[in-house]
């Protein structure tokens, strides 16, 4: 498995604003989770309360599949009163994480990635693109399992649509990745196909487990937001022919051999 550590950006000449911007958004918000615990069972994504439009502020047990814990062992998820208007969790939750490995891993793919389709995008378009793909994502989930009681949160649909967005606009981008104990350069189309496989194979897995009812990884969300940004990039790319100014598109210019990543 490849895990990516940086990509070519030699072709963005300014600095990428809103990438900054939700990265310091996600940092500080994790970091007022912290602080205050309630803050994210009250404010990430319950499918039964999107579904119903009911808040549950109560704690509620879950079905307990006995197979990882005694089944004399009732499941407790702890329930905290969340935004008067309760579909907002669905924004709110794309700025929540459940631990250092989870906010880690969503920001470095989204420092990593994020830049460059802003740089595509444009700064407000990728803002709401980012948005719509986390969103899109947040309901996926909650259609394979729409009275759920297992909070939802994290960044993940959003950044999975980043990366899907990049798969289509920089399919021959150059990510330098480690793989085992190397570090290996390999073009984007290797890393990210590999990713959105694993996703897929993932959420079939997940599906015939316990996971689902006792929590775990969103793979639907990541699947939900994957799609989207491809459709995104696609659409993009079918609207917009001329690449926008950079060091690179200035160099094709200068010699038509060199290979165009538009």
């Amino acid at each position: 498995m490849f895990f990516p550590i940086s990509d070519d950006d030699r072709q963005i000449l300014t600095p990428m604003y809103v990438t900054y911007f939700l990265l310091a958004v996600n940092v500080l918000v994790f970091i007022y989770q912290l602080s205050n615990p309630e803050f994210t069972y009250g404010w990430s994504v319950i499918p039964q309360e999107i579904t119903s439009g009911q808040d549950l502020v109560n704690q509620v047990p879950i079905p307990n599949p006995g197979d990882r814990i005694p089944v004399d062992q009732e499941i407790i998820i702890p329930q905290r009163p969340g935004p008067s208007i309760i579909w907002l969790t669905l924004l709110t939750s794309m700025f929540m994480h459940g631990g250092l490995g989870h906010i880690g891993g969503n920001m470095l793919y989204l420092w990593i990635f994020g830049d460059n389709v802003e740089h595509r995008f444009g700064a407000i378009p990728f803002l709401c693109f980012y948005l719509l793909a986390g969103l899109i994502g947040s309901l996926a989930q909650i259609m394979l399992d729409p009275n759920g009681l297992m909070p939802n949160l994290g960044a993940s649909g959003a950044i999975a649509g980043v990366m899907g967005a990049y798969l289509v606009l920089f399919p021959y981008n150059r990510v330098n990745a480690v793989f085992f104990y190397m570090i290996i350069t390999v073009p984007a189309v290797l890393v990210l196909g590999m990713w959105i496989v694993m996703q897929l194979v993932s959420q079939y897995g997940a599906m015939f487990a316990t996971e689902t009812t006792t929590g775990g990884v969103a793979y639907m969300a990541h699947i939900g937001g994957f799609v989207t940004g491809v459709a995104a990039g696609l659409a993009w790319r079918s609207m917009i022919h001329v690449e926008p100014d950079s060091v690179l598109h200035r160099q094709y210019d200068r010699d038509p051999r060199a290979r165009r990543i538009w």
